[in-house]
């Protein structure tokens, strides 16, 4: 199968995902502008009715919380982000659900924690409950679960997780909207800079400075954008990135903002899930052996290649392996609870079959629960 390397892509696209960002919903007063969303609607539902089946991931249920509690600025302590989400997503859906309406379709809206994408049987859950309202003809409405998430465990943006929901639900394309017109050559407030209409491969931009900064409302930047493209392209889904105005523009192939061509073929769920929605608990260090064999992608680590345990966490849950000289080699779903490994480490199975019993004597980190680090060019940074 050919990879999507062109905007002709868009038009045709069986099915697509919408990301909107928190600043191209509210304004300056943190208050929700339902003109802005509305007008995303319009467009959703022309698209929806052209035949296209249509998911949206929206940003904006803190910043619509904000007016609502009486805040004049985004939150930054976690209980009052929770308690503005709270607030604000019931707004937030109210007014999706009411925009839709006029165009004759129903919203479901699904809430996801980073944690439901690394339980095999949550994220198969998320993959079912999304997949139906599909077929049913209803608009999804996806967004993280601020009101319960924490910082020690959560998507980071909805940028992530409109990347891994395109993956989820087998998108052809996805559009991220937000408040600049695509990537540029320098930050687009200076003078002179140029948008970058089409990227064939991240590594084109790698030297690009992008900021990590967000707007006032919002948690994400240029940064975490090109992560998301990053997810997203490497996993066969072609982007576009541009701003909320361009919205119909961009899912009818027009050349605007930039458009990142997919450059890898369609991975595992389980795996994509493991190497991008995973909020990492600990670290494995390994021996140069133990890297080598799990660089090899087809060993298992044991406990014998394990020379240090850092961080507390759970059987199941994500853990990164560290190499000698500090590299991040992999990561994957822990067999064991923190608390348990260290008696294992350096030992061989067949002593701790004999000492401890069944069990005992199996992988740390399964090879089907590994995920090499990718190698793919990250853009860098600036402080502003």
């Amino acid at each position: 199968m050919n990879l999507p390397v062109s905007r002709s892509a868009l038009p045709v696209a069986r099915r697509v995902v919408v990301k909107i960002g928190s600043s191209s919903l509210t304004g300056p007063d943190g208050r929700l502008d339902v003109d802005a969303l509305r007008s995303l609607v319009d467009v959703l539902a022309a698209r929806r009715a052209a035949g296209t089946q249509v998911v949206l991931v929206t940003s904006g249920a803190v910043s619509a919380g904000v007016g609502p509690l009486g805040l004049s600025t985004r939150p930054r302590d976690l209980a009052t982000l929770q308690a503005a989400a709270s607030v604000g997503q019931g707004l937030l859906v109210a007014r999706y659900t009411e925009a839709f309406a006029h165009h004759g379709l129903g919203v479901g809206q699904v809430l996801l924690t980073a944690e439901d994408t690394v339980r095999r049987v949550r994220y198969k859950n998320a993959e079912r409950a999304l997949s139906r309202l599909l077929t049913l003809g209803v608009v999804p409405v996806v967004n993280e679960n601020d009101a319960v998430t924490t910082d020690g465990f959560k998507f980071g943006d909805n940028d992530r997780l409109a990347a891994l929901v395109s993956h989820l639900v087998r998108a052809d394309a996805l559009v991220l909207l937000t408040d600049v017109d695509g990537l540029h050559d320098a930050p687009p407030s200076h003078p002179g800079a140029r948008r970058i209409p089409y990227v064939g491969d991240l590594a084109e931009v790698a030297d690009v400075p992008v900021t990590a900064r967000g707007s006032a409302l919002g948690t994400g930047g240029m940064v975490t954008k090109l992560e998301s493209v990053r997810i997203a392209t490497a996993s066969g889904i072609p982007v576009v990135l541009t701003a909320a105005r361009n919205a119909a523009g961009a899912l009818g192939g027009d050349d605007v903002g930039t458009f990142f061509a997919a450059t890898g073929r369609r991975a595992s769920a389980r795996r994509l899930w493991i190497a991008h929605a995973a909020g990492v608990r600990g670290q494995l260090h390994v021996d140069d052996g133990a890297a080598r064999a799990v660089l090899g992608g087809r060993a298992s680590l044991l406990p014998a290649g394990i020379t240090r345990v850092e961080g507390e966490f759970d059987a199941g849950d994500p853990v990164d392996l560290v190499a000698p000289d500090g590299t991040v080699v992999a990561r994957g779903l822990v067999a064991f609870d923190s608390q348990e490994l260290p008696a294992l480490l350096g030992r061989h199975t067949a002593d701790l079959r004999e000492e401890l019993g069944e069990g005992y004597d199996r992988e740390v980190v399964h090879r089907d629960d590994l995920v090499l680090e990718p190698r793919a060019a990250r853009p860098r940074r600036t402080s502003s």
